[in-house]
């Protein structure tokens, strides 16, 4: 049997993980981008009827792309902590860690274009 505590403490994991998202949310202009290109995916997505494999596909850039923007804020946060004053080896972590978000939304933008260019230029009865 499950105790009380340990399911309270899931809880608890999980009101964290949210704050944690709301946070960046609030915090970070490039998040409201994401969340604008997440829902224009997925209502293209939708709209389109993408097969299984291609939802599959979108979710997981999708979620990589908001893992990278996710980390990044951490690491730019942990980084104001350890080393407020400016140093050159602190914009270098920074700045990987922002390239990490760059690269993640590129190669999401190209998978997007790859699932749904056929399935846009069949619905809309492009090149025929």
């Amino acid at each position: 049997m499950k105790s009380p505590q340990r399911s309270r403490t899931r809880f608890e994991s999980i009101g964290y993980g949210l704050a944690g998202i709301w946070y960046v949310l609030r915090t970070q202009r490039n998040a409201w981008i994401h969340s604008l290109a997440t829902l224009a995916a997925i209502s293209l997505g939708i709209w389109l009827r993408l097969s299984r494999a291609d939802w599959a596909l979108l979710v997981i850039a999708i979620g990589i792309v908001w893992l990278a923007e996710l980390m990044n804020t951490a690491l730019e946060a942990l980084i104001d902590l350890v080393s407020p004053e400016i140093h050159p080896l602190a914009k270098v972590a920074k700045d990987v860690s922002a390239g990490a978000v760059l690269l993640t939304s590129v190669s999401a933008f190209v998978l997007g274009l790859l699932i749904f260019l056929q399935p846009l230029r069949e619905r809309m009865s492009w090149g025929k």
